[in-house]
């Protein structure tokens, strides 16, 4: 898939690909970090295999998860973590990482809730995919890493946790890089009606408020996120071996429920917990982010997502939007990662 690294002088292009290529040689020869807190543990289905690029899982007690992992890196480097979006994994990442570990940044990239072998501690905690509760995970992790501040990036509901983190937690928010801009929504939001066209783009958010969806998605989950994929990324020829990677990690034991309340909460058809409400009273209120950012938009993202103009006023601090070409869609990182590796490298550079 081509792709055009954003206004990148020839030289500055040359050194880039060149730090790249000695990262992934570095991280074939198995340069990884074990942090003091972690635990490995044997791999779980849906989870990297030992050796592979993204390194082994790591497991760590993060508030009410249990949060798989992947760490690469020097620990006494600037700390930067990535998430993922739905219906992908930490695999989006796989080559945006050794470009990050070359300029000897710490690189975290955590298994959201109901991904990957990220699990709930309680059989008795309600499973909540609410706005909310992602970005608090996030800094449940980054508390359980002794982790006081980081670069935050992602795309998808991994720009939404970014987002909501920095603005909830600037202090503890370097910068952040967000695919596709402002995402932080509210049930009020989201009860007002869309163009049709725009409507018919979030045909999966109605399927899902159904008993029929629910079921559906459970019988055909490989199925149906293979469909997502080719809708929200048309121009991506992605291979077998590629989705296979990522479909393994949503065989997570939550992951129907985790994708189903999400879509429903943010509908007003399922119920939040009472401990973020102040919170996402808060969030309803679409509150400025004020730390460095860069926005980025792939230039044929086939998934909803907002006008870059449409979101400008809502980043106050140093800012910088990107359109990557070459039929770069929704799945940016993965679609076009050392765009999104020079992204996340600027975006440290805008906070100094």
């Amino acid at each position: 898939m081509p792709s055009q690294l954003p206004e990148m002088p020839d030289p500055r292009r040359r050194e880039f690909v060149r730090i790249a290529a000695a990262a992934a040689a570095t991280l074939a020869a198995g340069a990884a970090t074990q942090p003091a807190m972690a635990r490995p543990t044997t791999p779980r289905p849906g989870t990297p295999r030992p050796g592979t690029p993204m390194g082994p899982i790591r497991q760590i007690a993060a508030g009410v998860l249990d949060i798989g992992y992947v760490e690469m890196g020097p620990a006494s480097g600037a700390p930067i973590l990535l998430f993922h979006g739905w219906p992908y994994d930490i695999h989006a990442f796989a080559e945006v990482v050794p470009v990050l570990v070359a300029r000897g940044h710490r690189v975290i990239i955590p298994h959201l809730r109901g991904h990957g072998s990220t699990v709930f501690r309680a059989a008795s905690t309600p499973r909540n995919a609410q706005q909310a509760a992602l970005a608090a995970d996030g800094i449940a992790l980054m508390d359980a890493l002794r982790i006081e501040k980081a670069v935050v990036a992602g795309f998808d509901w991994g720009a939404r946790t970014a987002n909501i983190m920095a603005v909830l937690w600037p202090q503890r928010c370097t910068a952040l890089v967000s695919v596709s801009g402002y995402l932080i929504g509210s049930q009020a939001g989201n009860a007002k009606p869309l163009a049709p066209a725009q409507e018919l783009q979030w045909w999966y958010q109605f399927y899902f408020a159904t008993e029929r969806g629910k079921a559906g998605y459970a019988a055909n989950t490989n199925a149906f996120n293979r469909q997502i994929w080719q809708l929200a990324s048309p121009a991506w020829k992605f291979d077998d071996a590629t989705f296979d990677r990522s479909a393994a990690s949503l065989a997570n034991p939550d992951h129907v429920a985790i994708v189903i309340h999400n879509y429903r909460w943010r509908l007003g058809l399922a119920e939040g917990e009472a401990q973020y409400d102040a919170v996402e009273a808060r969030l309803a209120g679409a509150p400025p982010i004020t730390i460095p950012t860069i926005t980025m938009e792939g230039d044929a993202n086939g998934a909803p997502h907002p006008a870059p103009e449409n979101h400008r006023a809502k980043f106050t601090g140093p800012y910088e939007h990107r359109l990557i070409t070459g039929g770069v869609g929704h799945n940016l990182p993965q679609e076009a990662p050392l765009a999104f590796a020079q992204a996340v490298l600027d975006a440290t550079g805008l906070a100094r």
